[in-house]
């Protein structure tokens, strides 16, 4: 059956000016060989490679942000955390749930599409929610994040696209560095000791260049500000966990125009199993914690190998070329749990609760042609096509029961991407993308949540439901004066639905794949305006954006603990605020500030009518930032996140607010850098928002009622030879 058709709404409402920030720089940075302050100015305008057509940071119709190295090292000096990390960033970013999860952590209120190197990293199929932990950061050189709604990379970019950009070999015959950290709650608890080394190669010989690098990790448990053990998550851990990186690039320079270049990558983390959940109570306010204890069945993990042949040439009968084929292997396996999901009986005759695995095989290609210099230089095309093919499902660990049978997604695309100059200050971006997919599912019977090991509970017929779509995107970039910039963007984005939820969610006999209309793909809306301005030593960018889907997705649990998806139209707007002031060369103030509002259509009358909850968009957040190089050898950072208070239309359902101050010392020393960071200086006790706003059924809802870390200090050395 064909799935393309759907209402479409290209208005380009008047919006009011709005905010947001491709600013790169957070930090001053410390030059890692002199600790000379680098400022922003002084750098080469950074190629977005998150983009087809490779544009420039703070000349796109759409939010950049670029997360540069020296940030994220700043930010590893406090937390070790990913996701904490780019809560820390991102402005529209959820705050980080301190968990392996992230479900429920989204930009601009929707799903970020995440890529390694432009190699998806997202289950789309099958959403577990360990989307961001695939590699480890001391692998990468950069983020790029491309703000709202975009079809670039095609599926799963409906809030955005957050791209890690790996690091490259060094200029030199032999370059290494080494690392390590130490980590430990303010009671130094041996339970709460962690640390983390790390160690990089990298050299150039002749034609060839290589990298190899290698982390290892150790996270103790987590402490709140009450100096109580957070609370153990079934769904998935990075407190209490051991994880290791294996990371390696070997490139080939055939001529000065072409590069090949293969790189590999295996990530793995897995939660130990010493520690158990103590339930809270939260009618009662009463967070979960954890106790020692020994976990039923076998412990989580998150295990991600990538491959990737990249080849490039820069002047195939004057256009540049880009290929790549990239292979990805996702293993996600979560803990057991005792909220009468999946009970079994052992050979004993004792009941005993199975666990989920989480299986992903992708297969891709991605080719991209560009030519610039065309109508007297003022045109520059890009085109390409891009190859997918997706088999995922969902295991029972115990019995090999299929929760989810084994899904087939199959995904062409080209697209044709033009940037013209319509004048020396007016500059048109606009293209399209034609996305032909279809999916593949063999007959399959949904599980029995009962003592059978037997799949009988519904019997649903397969299918081959297919769609296509043709997406759009167009923007103006207008340079007012020469410290002035305004832009405009609509752009459309797509994704599936949660499938694996879908399929494994038919409650009523006689239903076949080809007709769940829960299958139809989301088509996301995207409109922006913005507004850059640069001084000398200041920066400011406004953004305002709407963001809409017809049939969007909404998981609601249900009274089982299970949750399901629910397709609804969905409107979603905010604005962001982004300014940055270097009032000497050793001082740089940042600040941020995001709102975001969202509301879907529950009782089906075509009007958005119920105000989305925290599973979907983050509270109004306030960040503060300032940075000092107070010599040559001494620098500190300081930080400020502030979360206010949100209400829903759930009575159940109220976030009360609260600040967190983070800072970091790093001196540099004859041989080496060392660092001091404190996450939450001052101690703040504290309910996440995930816990607060998620809305839980009653079966899950006092299991998953965590508190924050508490007071965290990291102590880190690092040498470059």
């Amino acid at each position: 059956m064909s799935m393309s058709q759907r209402p479409r709404h290209l208005r380009l409402s008047l919006l009011s000016l709005a905010i947001c920030s491709a600013l790169p720089g957070l930090a001053v940075a410390q030059s890692a060989s002199k600790g000379q302050v680098q400022t922003a100015d002084e750098l080469d305008p950074l190629v977005v490679t998150a983009t087809r057509n490779k544009s420039l940071a703070g000349k796109t119709p759409q939010k950049v942000t670029i997360i540069t190295r020296e940030e994220i090292e700043q930010q590893l000096a406090i937390t070790q955390d990913p996701s904490q990390v780019l809560s820390n960033l991102i402005p529209s970013y959820s705050p980080s749930r301190q968990k392996l999860n992230n479900t429920g952590e989204t930009l601009r209120g929707r799903s970020a599409l995440f890529m390694v190197d432009g190699v998806p990293q997202t289950n789309a199929l099958r959403d577990g929610g360990r989307d961001s932990y695939t590699i480890d950061l001391s692998m990468v050189e950069r983020i790029e994040v491309i703000h709202g709604a975009s079809a670039e990379h095609g599926l799963g970019a409906t809030g955005g696209i957050i791209n890690y950009v790996t690091k490259r070999a060094e200029a030199g015959t032999v370059n290494q560095h080494a690392g390590i950290s130490l980590t430990s709650d303010d009671d130094f608890e041996s339970e709460g000791f962690g640390h983390k080394l790390d160690y990089r190669i990298s050299g150039q010989s002749g034609d060839w260049d290589y990298l190899a690098a290698v982390s290892r990790q150790e996270s103790g448990v987590f402490f709140d500000g009450n100096d109580e053990e957070v609370g153990i998550a079934y769904h998935g851990e990075i407190q209490n966990s051991e994880s290791y990186d294996l990371f390696g690039k070997l490139g080939y320079w055939i001529d000065e125009e072409q590069n090949l270049e293969l790189s590999l990558n295996h990530f793995d983390l897995d939660v130990n199993d010493d520690y158990v959940p103590v339930a809270g109570d939260r009618s009662e306010g009463i967070a979960t914690t954890a106790r020692k204890g020994n976990l039923q069945g076998e412990p989580g993990y998150n295990e991600v190998t990538k491959a990737q042949l990249a080849y490039s040439h820069g002047d195939w009968f004057g256009n540049e070329l880009d290929a790549q084929l990239y292979t990805q292997r996702f293993r996600a396996q979560f803990g057991a749990t005792g909220l009468g999901s999946f009970p079994y009986q052992d050979e004993n005759g004792e009941t005993r609760f199975d666990q989920t695995r989480n299986e992903s095989d992708k297969v891709g290609g991605k080719f991209t042609l560009s030519r610039d210099g065309l109508l007297d230089d003022r045109l520059r095309l890009t085109t390409g096509v891009d190859l997918l093919q997706d088999e995922t499902q969902q295991v029972l660990v115990q019995t090999g029961r299929n929760y989810v049978p084994e899904t087939q997604f199959r995904n062409v695309a080209a697209f044709l991407q033009g940037d013209v100059d319509l004048t020396d200050s007016l500059s048109l971006h606009a293209g399209a993308r034609q996305e032909h997919a279809e999916l593949n599912v063999d007959d399959y019977a949904t599980v029995d949540r009962g003592t059978s090991v037997e799949n009988d509970l519904v019997s649903v017929a397969g299918g081959n439901p297919d769609f296509d779509e043709t997406l759009f995107n167009a923007g103006l970039v207008y340079q007012a004066t020469d410290w002035a910039q305004l832009y405009a963007n609509y752009s459309e984005g797509f994704g599936m639905p949660d499938v694996g939820r879908v399929l494994r969610g038919v409650k009523s006999p006689g239903q076949d794949v080809d007709t769940l209309v829960d299958l139809s793909p989301i088509v996301t809306d995207n409109r922006e305006v913005g507004a850059r301005f640069g001084w000398e030593r200041y920066s400011l960018e406004l953004s305002y954006y709407e963001s809409d889907s017809d049939l969007g997705q909404r998981i609601q649990p249900d009274a089982q603990g299970n949750y399901r998806v629910q397709r609804e139209k969905t409107e979603i707007q905010g604005y962001e605020i982004t300014g940055e002031a270097r009032p000497t060369d050793a001082h740089r103030l940042r600040l941020t500030y995001t709102h975001a509002e969202g509301e879907s259509d529950q009782d089906g009358d075509g009007r958005v009518d119920t105000k989305l909850t925290g599973r979907d968009i983050a509270p109004d957040t306030l960040k503060l930032g300032w940075s000092a190089a107070w010599t040559d050898k001494l620098s500190s950072h300081l930080q400020y996140s502030r979360y206010f208070d949100r209400s829903f239309d759930d009575p159940a359902l109220e976030f009360d607010g609260y600040g967190l101050v983070d800072a970091a010392l790093a001196y540099r020393l004859p041989v080496g850098r060392a660092s001091l960071g404190i996450e939450n200086l001052t101690d703040e006790d504290y309910l996440t928002y995930y816990s607060q706003s998620f809305p839980q059924s009653s079966a899950l809802e006092d299991d998953l009622y965590f508190k924050g870390r508490g007071r965290t200090l990291t102590l880190g050395y690092q040498v470059d030879f």
